[in-house]
């Protein structure tokens, strides 16, 4: 299995969104990290199945529910740099490392 990096911000991308989810419906949250968690598992397996969106970022969709994943292929490391709403301005994650 390739090695792989969830970046602080990423991190706090993730945990925002569980604990909107679980506001909404108890359990709700633990579905969303669960359907983020396969999605991290699928792009470590084939990480350039995903498009190239800006640069070297790449996004990965998150089932069941409207988020990407974005993350870089850096030294054969996936690193994950953002985890956002489809619907938010797509230009945010950009600046992230």
């Amino acid at each position: 299995m390739r090695p792989y990096l969830v970046r602080p911000a990423a991190a706090a991308d993730i945990a925002r969104a569980y604990a909107w989810y679980e506001r909404e419906r108890d359990g709700l949250g633990e579905e969303f990290l669960t359907e983020v968690r396969a999605a991290m598992q699928a792009v470590v397996e084939a990480p350039t199945a995903c498009a190239v969106l800006h640069r070297q970022t790449r996004r990965a969709l998150v089932r069941r529910f409207p988020y990407g994943l974005f993350f870089r292929l850096m030294d054969d490391v996936v690193v994950f740099v953002a985890c956002f709403h489809t619907r938010r301005r797509p230009e945010s994650w950009k600046g992230r490392r």
